[in-house]
Protein backbone atom coordinates (compact mmCIF):
# COMPACT_ATOMS: atom_id res chain seq x y z
CA UNK A 1 0.00 0.00 0.00
CA UNK A 2 1.38 3.37 -0.97
CA UNK A 3 0.55 6.72 0.47
CA UNK A 4 0.90 10.14 -1.06
CA UNK A 5 3.00 12.96 0.34
CA UNK A 6 1.83 14.54 3.60
CA UNK A 7 0.39 17.94 2.88
CA UNK A 8 1.86 20.79 4.90
CA UNK A 9 -0.86 22.73 6.70
CA UNK A 10 -1.22 26.32 5.64
CA UNK A 11 -0.83 29.27 7.98
CA UNK A 12 -4.56 29.92 7.74
CA UNK A 13 -5.33 26.35 8.82
CA UNK A 14 -2.87 26.55 11.69
CA UNK A 15 -4.36 29.86 12.84
CA UNK A 16 -7.89 28.42 12.65
CA UNK A 17 -6.80 25.47 14.78
CA UNK A 18 -5.24 27.80 17.36
CA UNK A 19 -8.42 29.89 17.40
CA UNK A 20 -10.51 26.79 18.11
CA UNK A 21 -8.25 25.77 21.00
CA UNK A 22 -8.31 29.32 22.31
CA UNK A 23 -12.13 29.48 22.20
CA UNK A 24 -12.42 26.14 23.98
CA UNK A 25 -10.11 27.40 26.73
CA UNK A 26 -12.01 30.68 27.28
CA UNK A 27 -15.79 30.02 27.46
CA UNK A 28 -16.46 32.70 30.10
CA UNK A 29 -14.63 35.37 28.13
CA UNK A 30 -16.57 34.37 25.03
CA UNK A 31 -19.87 34.67 26.89
CA UNK A 32 -18.85 38.05 28.26
CA UNK A 33 -17.90 39.20 24.78
CA UNK A 34 -21.19 38.08 23.25
CA UNK A 35 -23.24 39.74 25.99
CA UNK A 36 -21.28 42.99 25.64
CA UNK A 37 -22.08 43.21 21.91
CA UNK A 38 -25.66 44.09 22.92
CA UNK A 39 -24.46 47.35 24.45
CA UNK A 40 -21.02 48.15 23.07
CA UNK A 41 -20.25 48.07 19.33
CA UNK A 42 -17.85 45.16 19.00
CA UNK A 43 -18.17 44.50 22.76
CA UNK A 44 -15.68 47.20 23.75
CA UNK A 45 -15.06 50.92 23.66
CA UNK A 46 -11.51 50.79 22.33
CA UNK A 47 -10.94 49.32 18.89
CA UNK A 48 -7.37 48.21 19.52
CA UNK A 49 -8.53 45.82 22.25
CA UNK A 50 -10.30 43.59 19.73
CA UNK A 51 -8.90 40.50 18.08
CA UNK A 52 -10.61 37.45 16.59
CA UNK A 53 -12.31 35.27 17.64
CA UNK A 54 -12.80 37.43 20.78
CA UNK A 55 -10.52 38.99 23.40
CA UNK A 56 -10.09 37.52 26.85
CA UNK A 57 -11.80 39.51 29.61
CA UNK A 58 -9.24 40.78 32.13
CA UNK A 59 -10.35 40.86 35.78
CA UNK A 60 -7.19 42.02 37.57
CA UNK A 61 -3.47 42.68 37.33
CA UNK A 62 -0.63 42.18 39.78
CA UNK A 63 2.97 43.10 39.03
CA UNK A 64 3.79 41.65 35.62
CA UNK A 65 0.75 39.33 35.61
CA UNK A 66 -2.81 39.58 34.30
CA UNK A 67 -5.72 37.35 35.33
CA UNK A 68 -8.67 36.66 33.02
CA UNK A 69 -12.27 35.66 33.60
CA UNK A 70 -11.56 32.00 32.90
CA UNK A 71 -8.84 31.80 35.55
CA UNK A 72 -5.79 31.98 33.28
CA UNK A 73 -2.72 33.95 34.30
CA UNK A 74 -0.57 35.74 31.72
CA UNK A 75 2.80 37.43 31.79
CA UNK A 76 1.78 40.82 30.46
CA UNK A 77 4.06 41.84 27.59
CA UNK A 78 1.55 44.35 26.21
CA UNK A 79 1.23 46.60 29.28
CA UNK A 80 -1.67 48.54 27.80
CA UNK A 81 0.38 49.62 24.78
CA UNK A 82 3.10 51.20 27.02
CA UNK A 83 0.70 52.95 29.43
CA UNK A 84 1.42 50.23 32.01
CA UNK A 85 5.12 50.91 32.29
CA UNK A 86 4.99 50.54 36.11
CA UNK A 87 3.34 47.13 35.96
CA UNK A 88 0.10 46.49 37.78
CA UNK A 89 -0.66 47.87 41.22
CA UNK A 90 2.73 49.46 41.89
CA UNK A 91 2.61 50.05 45.67
CA UNK A 92 4.11 53.55 45.62
CA UNK A 93 1.65 54.75 42.98
CA UNK A 94 -1.27 52.99 44.67
CA UNK A 95 -0.47 54.73 47.94
CA UNK A 96 -0.24 58.11 46.21
CA UNK A 97 -3.65 57.62 44.58
CA UNK A 98 -5.29 56.54 47.82
CA UNK A 99 -3.86 59.57 49.62
CA UNK A 100 -4.97 61.92 46.83
CA UNK A 101 -8.47 60.43 46.79
CA UNK A 102 -8.72 61.12 50.51
CA UNK A 103 -8.04 64.80 49.90
CA UNK A 104 -10.67 65.16 47.16
CA UNK A 105 -11.04 64.18 43.50
CA UNK A 106 -12.07 67.38 41.72
CA UNK A 107 -10.70 70.37 43.59
CA UNK A 108 -11.12 72.87 40.78
CA UNK A 109 -7.86 74.76 41.29
CA UNK A 110 -4.07 74.56 41.25
CA UNK A 111 -2.39 72.04 43.54
CA UNK A 112 1.15 71.53 44.88
CA UNK A 113 1.39 68.20 43.03
CA UNK A 114 0.67 69.97 39.74
CA UNK A 115 3.49 72.43 40.33
CA UNK A 116 6.01 69.79 41.36
CA UNK A 117 5.06 67.45 38.52
CA UNK A 118 5.43 70.21 35.92
CA UNK A 119 8.79 71.23 37.36
CA UNK A 120 10.03 67.64 37.28
CA UNK A 121 8.96 67.14 33.65
CA UNK A 122 10.76 70.33 32.60
CA UNK A 123 13.91 69.21 34.41
CA UNK A 124 13.82 65.71 32.91
CA UNK A 125 13.15 66.66 29.29
CA UNK A 126 15.66 69.29 28.12
CA UNK A 127 13.58 70.66 25.22
CA UNK A 128 10.60 71.36 27.52
CA UNK A 129 10.82 74.79 29.14
CA UNK A 130 7.09 75.02 29.90
CA UNK A 131 4.41 72.32 29.99
CA UNK A 132 0.63 72.02 30.10
CA UNK A 133 -1.37 68.94 31.05
CA UNK A 134 -4.19 67.22 29.17
CA UNK A 135 -6.11 63.97 29.62
CA UNK A 136 -4.51 61.93 26.82
CA UNK A 137 -1.76 61.88 24.26
CA UNK A 138 -4.44 62.52 21.64
CA UNK A 139 -5.39 65.81 23.31
CA UNK A 140 -1.72 66.70 23.71
CA UNK A 141 -1.07 66.25 19.99
CA UNK A 142 -4.19 68.19 19.04
CA UNK A 143 -3.16 71.08 21.29
CA UNK A 144 0.44 71.09 20.07
CA UNK A 145 -0.60 71.16 16.42
CA UNK A 146 -3.24 73.80 17.12
CA UNK A 147 -0.67 75.93 18.94
CA UNK A 148 1.69 75.67 15.98
CA UNK A 149 -1.05 76.77 13.60
CA UNK A 150 -2.02 79.67 15.86
CA UNK A 151 1.46 81.10 16.34
CA UNK A 152 2.68 80.65 12.75
CA UNK A 153 -0.58 81.81 11.12
CA UNK A 154 -0.23 78.86 8.76
CA UNK A 155 -2.60 75.92 8.30
CA UNK A 156 -0.71 72.92 6.95
CA UNK A 157 0.64 69.95 8.91
CA UNK A 158 3.19 67.44 7.63
CA UNK A 159 2.89 63.92 9.05
CA UNK A 160 4.14 60.48 8.06
CA UNK A 161 2.49 57.34 6.77
CA UNK A 162 2.22 54.79 9.55
CA UNK A 163 2.06 57.35 12.37
CA UNK A 164 -0.49 57.18 15.16
CA UNK A 165 -0.96 60.40 17.11
CA UNK A 166 -4.38 59.56 18.58
CA UNK A 167 -7.86 58.50 17.48
CA UNK A 168 -8.53 61.48 15.17
CA UNK A 169 -4.86 61.73 14.19
CA UNK A 170 -4.19 58.29 12.75
CA UNK A 171 -2.19 57.61 9.60
CA UNK A 172 -1.68 53.87 10.09
CA UNK A 173 -4.31 52.70 7.58
CA UNK A 174 -5.97 54.03 4.43
CA UNK A 175 -9.29 55.06 6.05
CA UNK A 176 -8.77 58.53 7.51
CA UNK A 177 -12.37 59.78 7.52
CA UNK A 178 -12.38 60.26 11.31
CA UNK A 179 -9.26 62.42 11.34
CA UNK A 180 -9.61 66.10 12.22
CA UNK A 181 -9.91 68.11 9.00
CA UNK A 182 -6.53 69.84 9.05
CA UNK A 183 -4.74 70.29 5.70
CA UNK A 184 -2.54 67.20 6.01
CA UNK A 185 0.47 66.32 3.91
CA UNK A 186 1.44 62.67 4.39
CA UNK A 187 5.03 61.76 3.57
CA UNK A 188 7.06 58.53 3.70
CA UNK A 189 8.80 57.85 6.98
CA UNK A 190 12.61 57.66 6.93
CA UNK A 191 12.77 59.37 3.52
CA UNK A 192 14.96 62.35 4.39
CA UNK A 193 15.20 63.88 0.93
CA UNK A 194 11.48 63.72 0.25
CA UNK A 195 10.67 65.32 3.60
CA UNK A 196 13.26 68.01 3.12
CA UNK A 197 11.83 68.88 -0.29
CA UNK A 198 8.23 68.93 0.95
CA UNK A 199 9.07 71.26 3.82
CA UNK A 200 10.89 73.66 1.52
CA UNK A 201 8.16 73.59 -1.15
CA UNK A 202 5.27 74.13 1.29
CA UNK A 203 6.96 76.39 3.82
CA UNK A 204 4.63 79.33 3.25
CA UNK A 205 1.60 77.29 4.35
CA UNK A 206 3.20 74.69 6.62
CA UNK A 207 2.75 75.30 10.34
CA UNK A 208 4.49 72.22 11.70
CA UNK A 209 5.89 68.76 11.21
CA UNK A 210 4.46 66.18 13.62
CA UNK A 211 6.59 63.05 13.90
CA UNK A 212 7.24 60.07 16.18
CA UNK A 213 11.01 59.56 16.59
CA UNK A 214 10.10 55.88 16.29
CA UNK A 215 6.90 54.77 14.57
CA UNK A 216 5.04 52.81 17.23
CA UNK A 217 1.67 51.78 15.80
CA UNK A 218 3.34 51.57 12.40
CA UNK A 219 5.55 48.69 13.52
CA UNK A 220 8.20 50.01 15.98
CA UNK A 221 10.34 51.42 13.18
CA UNK A 222 13.07 53.72 14.52
CA UNK A 223 13.59 56.99 12.71
CA UNK A 224 17.11 57.17 11.35
CA UNK A 225 19.37 59.91 12.62
CA UNK A 226 19.72 61.19 9.04
CA UNK A 227 15.93 61.43 8.66
CA UNK A 228 15.27 63.16 11.98
CA UNK A 229 18.20 65.54 11.52
CA UNK A 230 16.84 66.43 8.09
CA UNK A 231 13.49 67.33 9.66
CA UNK A 232 15.20 69.47 12.28
CA UNK A 233 17.35 71.32 9.75
CA UNK A 234 14.61 71.81 7.16
CA UNK A 235 12.00 73.07 9.65
CA UNK A 236 14.44 75.52 11.20
CA UNK A 237 15.30 76.97 7.79
CA UNK A 238 11.64 77.27 6.78
CA UNK A 239 10.36 78.73 10.05
CA UNK A 240 8.21 75.61 10.55
CA UNK A 241 7.77 74.14 14.03
CA UNK A 242 8.99 70.62 14.71
CA UNK A 243 6.80 68.55 17.08
CA UNK A 244 8.07 65.27 18.45
CA UNK A 245 5.35 62.89 19.57
CA UNK A 246 7.09 61.18 22.49
CA UNK A 247 3.93 59.71 24.00
CA UNK A 248 5.67 56.33 23.90
CA UNK A 249 9.32 57.03 23.15
CA UNK A 250 9.91 59.36 26.10
CA UNK A 251 10.49 56.20 28.19
CA UNK A 252 13.56 55.22 26.13
CA UNK A 253 16.04 57.60 27.80
CA UNK A 254 15.91 59.86 30.86
CA UNK A 255 15.22 62.87 28.63
CA UNK A 256 13.26 61.01 25.97
CA UNK A 257 14.43 59.64 22.65
CA UNK A 258 15.29 63.15 21.46
CA UNK A 259 17.86 63.38 24.26
CA UNK A 260 19.38 60.06 23.23
CA UNK A 261 19.54 61.25 19.62
CA UNK A 262 20.58 64.82 20.56
CA UNK A 263 17.87 66.18 18.25
CA UNK A 264 15.54 68.58 20.03
CA UNK A 265 12.07 69.60 18.92
CA UNK A 266 10.27 72.93 19.37
CA UNK A 267 7.32 71.16 21.00
CA UNK A 268 7.02 67.69 22.53
CA UNK A 269 3.95 65.67 23.43
CA UNK A 270 3.60 63.08 26.19
CA UNK A 271 1.02 60.63 27.48
CA UNK A 272 0.37 57.06 28.61
CA UNK A 273 2.89 55.97 31.27
CA UNK A 274 3.72 59.50 32.51
CA UNK A 275 0.39 59.59 34.34
CA UNK A 276 1.44 56.60 36.40
CA UNK A 277 -1.27 54.52 34.75
CA UNK A 278 -4.03 57.13 35.09
CA UNK A 279 -5.42 59.12 32.15
CA UNK A 280 -2.75 61.62 31.16
CA UNK A 281 -1.29 63.74 28.41
CA UNK A 282 0.98 66.75 28.23
CA UNK A 283 2.57 69.06 25.70
CA UNK A 284 5.46 71.40 26.22
CA UNK A 285 8.43 73.05 24.64
CA UNK A 286 9.97 76.44 24.06
CA UNK A 287 8.93 79.08 26.57
CA UNK A 288 8.12 81.65 23.89
CA UNK A 289 5.59 79.25 22.36
CA UNK A 290 4.06 77.85 25.54
CA UNK A 291 3.76 81.26 27.17
CA UNK A 292 1.09 82.11 24.64
CA UNK A 293 -1.22 80.23 27.04
CA UNK A 294 -0.40 82.57 29.94
CA UNK A 295 -3.70 84.25 30.92
CA UNK A 296 -1.77 87.31 32.09
CA UNK A 297 -0.88 88.05 28.49
CA UNK A 298 -3.08 90.17 26.29
CA UNK A 299 -4.66 88.04 23.55
CA UNK A 300 -3.53 84.83 25.22
CA UNK A 301 -4.63 81.45 23.89
CA UNK A 302 -7.17 79.56 25.95
CA UNK A 303 -6.63 75.97 27.03
CA UNK A 304 -9.47 74.71 29.26
CA UNK A 305 -10.02 71.15 30.47
CA UNK A 306 -11.83 70.18 33.66
CA UNK A 307 -9.60 67.20 34.44
CA UNK A 308 -6.29 68.48 33.05
CA UNK A 309 -4.86 68.59 36.57
CA UNK A 310 -7.11 66.05 38.28
CA UNK A 311 -5.92 64.96 41.69
CA UNK A 312 -5.39 61.27 40.95
CA UNK A 313 -3.26 61.79 37.85
CA UNK A 314 -1.13 64.52 39.39
CA UNK A 315 -0.39 62.29 42.40
CA UNK A 316 0.24 59.13 40.36
CA UNK A 317 2.33 60.87 37.71
CA UNK A 318 4.48 62.79 40.17
CA UNK A 319 5.13 59.78 42.38
CA UNK A 320 5.96 57.56 39.43
CA UNK A 321 8.39 59.95 37.73
CA UNK A 322 10.01 61.19 40.93
CA UNK A 323 10.27 58.02 43.02
CA UNK A 324 9.98 55.03 40.68
CA UNK A 325 10.99 55.84 37.09
CA UNK A 326 14.22 57.56 38.02
CA UNK A 327 16.92 58.16 35.38
CA UNK A 328 18.72 55.02 36.58
CA UNK A 329 15.48 53.01 36.28
CA UNK A 330 15.04 54.34 32.74
CA UNK A 331 18.48 53.13 31.77
CA UNK A 332 17.98 49.70 33.35
CA UNK A 333 14.66 49.22 31.58
CA UNK A 334 16.18 50.22 28.24
CA UNK A 335 19.02 47.74 28.71
CA UNK A 336 16.54 44.96 29.58
CA UNK A 337 14.41 45.76 26.53
CA UNK A 338 17.41 45.84 24.20
CA UNK A 339 18.56 42.50 25.62
CA UNK A 340 15.13 40.92 25.09
CA UNK A 341 14.93 42.13 21.50
CA UNK A 342 18.44 40.85 20.80
CA UNK A 343 17.56 37.46 22.31
CA UNK A 344 14.40 37.15 20.22
CA UNK A 345 16.31 38.06 17.06
CA UNK A 346 19.03 35.63 18.08
CA UNK A 347 16.54 32.77 18.35
CA UNK A 348 15.15 33.62 14.92
CA UNK A 349 18.63 33.75 13.40
CA UNK A 350 19.62 30.42 14.96
CA UNK A 351 16.59 28.79 13.32
CA UNK A 352 17.01 30.76 10.08
CA UNK A 353 13.36 31.80 10.57
CA UNK A 354 11.76 34.60 8.55
CA UNK A 355 11.45 36.89 11.58
CA UNK A 356 12.79 40.23 12.67
CA UNK A 357 12.02 42.12 15.86
CA UNK A 358 12.26 45.86 15.36
CA UNK A 359 12.20 48.61 17.95
CA UNK A 360 14.32 50.28 20.55
CA UNK A 361 14.71 49.76 24.26
CA UNK A 362 11.57 48.47 25.95
CA UNK A 363 9.26 48.80 22.89
CA UNK A 364 9.35 46.35 19.99
CA UNK A 365 7.30 44.54 17.32
CA UNK A 366 7.67 41.04 15.91
CA UNK A 367 7.50 40.87 12.10
CA UNK A 368 7.34 37.59 10.20
CA UNK A 369 9.35 38.50 7.12
CA UNK A 370 12.88 38.78 5.79
CA UNK A 371 12.37 41.96 3.76
CA UNK A 372 13.97 45.09 5.25
CA UNK A 373 11.71 47.42 7.26
CA UNK A 374 12.13 51.20 7.07
CA UNK A 375 8.56 52.44 6.69
CA UNK A 376 4.97 51.27 7.21
CA UNK A 377 4.44 49.83 3.76
CA UNK A 378 7.40 47.50 4.30
CA UNK A 379 5.58 45.55 7.03
CA UNK A 380 2.94 44.46 4.53
CA UNK A 381 5.24 41.53 3.73
CA UNK A 382 4.21 39.88 7.04
CA UNK A 383 1.19 37.58 6.42
CA UNK A 384 -1.77 38.45 8.63
CA UNK A 385 -2.26 34.76 9.38
CA UNK A 386 1.23 34.66 10.89
CA UNK A 387 0.30 37.48 13.28
CA UNK A 388 -2.97 35.70 14.14
CA UNK A 389 -1.22 32.41 14.81
CA UNK A 390 1.57 33.97 16.86
CA UNK A 391 -0.66 35.95 19.20
CA UNK A 392 -3.09 33.08 19.79
CA UNK A 393 -0.28 30.61 20.50
CA UNK A 394 1.37 33.09 22.88
CA UNK A 395 -1.92 33.59 24.72
CA UNK A 396 -2.36 29.84 25.02
CA UNK A 397 1.19 29.65 26.37
CA UNK A 398 0.47 32.34 28.98
CA UNK A 399 1.87 35.50 27.38
CA UNK A 400 -0.35 38.53 26.80
CA UNK A 401 0.50 40.64 23.75
CA UNK A 402 -1.09 42.45 20.84
CA UNK A 403 -2.28 40.87 17.61
CA UNK A 404 0.09 43.04 15.64
CA UNK A 405 3.10 41.58 17.48
CA UNK A 406 3.65 44.65 19.65
CA UNK A 407 5.67 43.85 22.79
CA UNK A 408 6.70 46.10 25.68
CA UNK A 409 8.74 45.53 28.80
CA UNK A 410 7.57 47.04 32.10
CA UNK A 411 9.38 47.82 35.33
CA UNK A 412 7.61 44.79 36.85
CA UNK A 413 9.31 42.31 34.51
CA UNK A 414 12.38 40.41 35.62
CA UNK A 415 14.92 38.25 33.82
CA UNK A 416 12.80 35.15 34.41
CA UNK A 417 9.83 36.74 32.59
CA UNK A 418 11.99 37.69 29.62
CA UNK A 419 13.72 34.31 29.48
CA UNK A 420 10.33 32.58 29.52
CA UNK A 421 9.13 34.68 26.58
CA UNK A 422 12.29 33.84 24.61
CA UNK A 423 11.76 30.13 25.28
CA UNK A 424 8.10 30.31 24.19
CA UNK A 425 9.14 32.21 21.06
CA UNK A 426 11.71 29.55 20.25
CA UNK A 427 9.11 26.81 20.71
CA UNK A 428 6.69 28.68 18.44
CA UNK A 429 9.31 28.96 15.69
CA UNK A 430 10.21 25.29 16.07
CA UNK A 431 6.61 24.39 15.29
CA UNK A 432 5.67 27.02 12.75
CA UNK A 433 8.67 28.67 11.07
CA UNK A 434 8.47 26.33 8.07
CA UNK A 435 4.80 27.19 7.46
CA UNK A 436 5.54 30.90 7.72
CA UNK A 437 8.44 30.55 5.29
CA UNK A 438 6.20 28.65 2.87
CA UNK A 439 3.56 31.37 3.05
CA UNK A 440 6.15 34.00 2.19
CA UNK A 441 7.05 32.03 -0.93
Amino acid sequence: MTTGPVRTRTLEELAADAAARYAAANPLSQASFERSTNYLPGADTRTVNHYDPFPVTIVRGEGSRLHDLDGHVYVDFLNDYTAGLYGHSNPAIQAAIVEAAGRGLTLGGPSPNQQEFAELICRRFPSVERVRFTNSGTEANLMAVSLARAVTYREGVLVFDGAYHGGPLSFVGPDRRLNVPFPWTVADYNDAESARSLIAERATDLACVLVEPMLAGGGCIPGTRVFLNALRDATRRAGVLLIFDEVQTSRLAPGGLQEALDIHADLTTFGKYLGGGASFGAFGGRADLMDRFDPRRENHLSHPGTHNNNSLTMAAGLTGLRDVFTPDAVRRLTVRGDALRAALNGVAAARDAPVQVTGRGSIMTVHFQRAPIRRRTDVAHTPMAARDLFQLEMLLAGFYMARRGFVTVSLAHDDEDCDALVAAFDAFLARHAAAIDAALG
